[in-house]
């Protein structure tokens, strides 16, 4: 692999306080990803805001509002982790599809390239700049742009199943699937219009748990144990 698009939950990140931060799983994260870097790997990071805010579950606030409070939650993740990212070493760059002062940069495909050459760790913070786009669509949006070679998608759950493991303790979990599958059979590994997204473009996504031990490296070094979705 020669340039990755990693996409954290925001949730995760939070660890065991839901809300929030959790510093230790964020700097075990950097680590990884340091990693990688070191081994020549690009690396592109996009973050959820769900440890701050989700829009959808608000009824009283219109829904434009309520994504653009989303957005702003991402690029406060992406400030956090850029910071704690640059304290085990690395060289970070955060940008916005919208204007943010000093905070971020105004993305382009030219500026990420440019980082990526230099070694950055390249952070696609505001998903796409819109209401009604969720994260999962502003991943793979960028991941297209930017030319990736893969969605590495971690998460709370270690990959992809038939149905929610929370509920069916006798969900099967895959260890391959096509996204013509997971479109038909509406299985969530993203939502619809980032999974359409994913197989018009033909972007593979591979799915896994970030709390494992060293998750991220092994996915990367051959050790997976998660869901490939497989264009």
């Amino acid at each position: 692999m020669h340039r990755i698009l990693l996409k954290l939950s925001g949730e995760a990140l939070a660890g065991d306080k839901r809300t929030g931060f959790d510093e230790e799983t964020v700097r075990k994260v950097a680590v990884q990803v340091r990693e990688l870097v070191d081994d020549g790997i690009q690396m592109g990071v996009v973050i959820g805001g769900g440890n701050f805010w989700r829009g959808r579950s608000s009824e009283n606030i219109d829904r434009t509002k309520a994504d653009q409070i989303g957005m702003l939650a991402t690029v406060m993740n992406c400030i956090y982790v850029s910071e704690i990212f640059r304290s085990v070493g690395m060289e970070t760059d955060i940008l916005t599809p919208f204007t943010c002062g000093s905070f971020t940069r105004l993305f382009s495909k030219d500026l990420a390239n440019k980082d990526f050459a230099k070694g950055r760790v390249v952070f696609f913070a505001g998903g796409t700049g819109h209401p009604y786009f969720s994260t999962d669509t502003g991943v793979v949006l960028r991941a297209v742009e930017v030319d990736a070679d893969v969605i590495l998608l971690a998460k709370s759950i270690d990959g992809v199943y038939d149905a929610d493991p929370a509920k069916d303790p006798g969900a099967k979990k895959y260890d391959e699937v096509s996204i013509d599958e997971v479109i038909a059979r509406n299985l969530q590994v993203v939502d619809m219009t980032a999974s359409i997204m994913a197989r018009d473009n033909k972007m593979p996504m591979w799915v896994f748990g970030l709390n494992e031990e060293n998750s991220i490296i092994n996915t990367v070094k051959g050790k997976f144990s998660g869901t490939k979705v497989t264009v």
